[in-house]
């Protein structure tokens, strides 16, 4: 018996052919155009950690977390643990390349009567990080035009003041994501560029500018600890810079509907955006630690941003603005890049309705062909939660809540990967990029290093902490994923049942023109020329 008619695209071109079959297969009707290459996949994933400008935001983590020892190897280990997680995502990539990403793979890994919930929990996690990373980028691309604008006019900046600025910069960034694939794409090729030629520049300065290095000895191995915690806990809490720089690398699948040759590009995409954001970052806080002369002085600085100072005390006042000011139009590109992510993401999780106002968050605009909806949703989202640095305290656990709710989405999956459940349904998935008989070692340490991290992201900025110090990430966390998880066990277990297929076979054909076949059945339906015809596989 043949199955209910489904829509069929045509496509001119080998491996968009394979890759909307594909997409078919998974259950989904192709309704991005795939202007994503190899190149702009790979630019993407880079893009979107902006390691010039996420190593800046987050320096003073690794400062008062053990001065030269915190901010290298602060820096290093925390990035050798994120590689096994970023290797078993990509592998998923690679034999499911669909904008769920994560939820998608939970619900196929995990154990049939468990797939809706799964799906669920990864995909409120993931929205929750993923709206965060957009917030923290955004705002922290508000701190540092504060800081540029207090170094070169002595205008300071009140928190409201610094919101409004944040506020703007969501609004030009909900302009530019709403644009077309092919301006995205190209877009992210210019970003990629922008990031490595200002990554490297800064490498250049350090090591060349100042008069006076410190010696190897201290800028690999002298601890100061700056917080009030012992040394081994404030060196832990170091970890929270590399642990939300390496963040968002899953964007390359969350574009696999928009990228050719997906099963290629969405892995290679994820395994040299961590690489390389770790080794660069790595080069960089070498560079700056040889720089360093006295760690306290940046600690206690009056700029909101010890890099910040630093460059001041290198570069003098016109060379920091310069370069100050490269770095911020990094952080807006990464942040461009992280609200495309999150849209996508958006979108995919609303196309199985799993998310309030799903139904306007699907749909994709028919002009720009991009989900214009669900960019409006991560922008005013941000926008509601950067209200919560309008308190000093409030706002740096946005870091340990993008990390967290970024991370255990990621977790999820894995975790699944290494059951006997999802190791069956692996083997009839195997993409092109397989770990093969090293998955399963791979995703426990995976596993287990996440669950280590989320811990140490909950702890207080100090051992005794009063209401105003305590970490706010517990109480955002809590609401948050406490209410997704009581909206499931009250109503949405009732109905929720994962992914929901669009298309229930699709067999893309790549043509010029249209055959006799196909012309007769259009006429027949009354479509004349559409691009779409009706398939009946028998």
């Amino acid at each position: 018996m043949s199955p209910a008619p489904s829509s069929l695209q045509v496509f001119a071109g080998e491996p968009k052919r394979r890759d909307a079959e594909l997409l078919a297969e998974l259950g989904y009707e192709q309704e991005f155009k795939r202007e994503f290459s190899l190149i702009s996949c790979m630019a993407f994933a880079f893009s979107i950690m902006g390691v010039i400008a996420s190593v800046s935001s987050t320096f003073e983590f690794g400062l008062s977390g053990g001065g030269h020892v915190g901010i290298i190897w602060g820096w290093l280990l925390p990035g050798f643990f994120v590689l096994p997680v970023a290797a078993v995502l990509a592998e998923l990539a690679s034999s499911m390349p669909t904008s769920g990403g994560l939820y998608f793979w939970s619900s196929e890994l995990a154990p049939k009567k468990f797939g809706p919930f799964a799906a669920w929990l990864t995909a409120w996690s993931n929205v929750t990080g993923q709206v965060a990373l957009v917030c923290l980028i955004d705002y922290t691309c508000a701190q540092m035009i504060c800081v540029a604008l207090a170094v070169g006019t002595g205008f300071e900046a009140s928190l409201g003041e610094q919101y409004g600025i944040f506020v703007a910069l969501l609004v030009v960034h909900a302009i530019l994501c709403s644009s077309a694939t092919k301006i995205l794409a190209r877009l992210n090729i210019l970003y990629v560029l922008i990031n490595l030629a200002v990554t490297f520049a800064v490498i250049i300065c350090f090591a060349v500018v100042p008069d006076e290095h410190v010696s190897a000895s201290v800028a690999f191995g002298k601890f100061e600890n700056f917080s009030t915690w012992n040394g081994g806990m404030s060196f832990l809490l170091a970890f929270t810079a590399p642990m939300w720089s390496l963040t968002g690398y899953d964007a390359a699948a969350h574009i696999a509907e928009e990228c050719t040759n997906a099963t290629t590009a969405a892995p290679l995409a994820i395994l040299v955006g961590v690489s390389s954001t770790w080794l660069l970052g790595f080069f960089v806080l070498i560079s700056a630690s040889f720089a360093i002369v006295d760690v306290g002085s940046l600690v206690d600085s009056d700029l909101a941003m010890p890099m910040a100072q630093l460059l001041y005390n290198i570069l003098g006042k016109k060379g920091m603005l310069v370069v100050w000011c490269l770095i911020i139009v990094v952080q807006f590109n990464t942040a461009a890049a992280q609200m495309v992510d999150a849209s996508r993401v958006v979108f995919a999780i609303s196309r199985d309705g799993a998310l309030p106002g799903s139904r306007f968050m699907k749909q994709i605009n028919r002009w720009t062909t991009t989900p214009v909806y669900a960019v409006l949703f991560v922008a005013v989202g941000s926008g509601l939660l950067g209200l919560l640095a309008l308190n000093e305290q409030a706002g740096l656990a946005l870091f340990s809540v993008a990390v967290i709710g970024i991370y255990v989405s990621y977790a999820i999956p894995i975790l699944l990967r290494c059951l006997p459940a999802g190791q069956r349904a692996m083997e009839s998935r195997k993409g092109p990029f397989s770990l093969g008989s090293s998955a399963v070692p791979l995703g426990i340490v995976a596993t287990a290093w996440v669950i280590f991290i989320v811990i140490v992201l909950l702890f207080p900025s100090n051992p005794n902490p009063a209401a105003p110090d305590m970490n706010y990430a517990v109480v955002i966390l809590a609401f948050i994923l406490g209410g997704a998880i009581l909206a499931w066990v009250v109503s949405a277990r009732h109905w929720f049942t994962g992914p929901v297929r669009t298309i229930s076979a699709a067999v893309p054909v790549e043509v010029e023109e249209k055959s006799p076949r196909v012309d007769a059945k259009e006429k027949e339906l009354g479509r004349g020329a559409s691009a779409e015809v009706v398939a009946v596989v028998e």
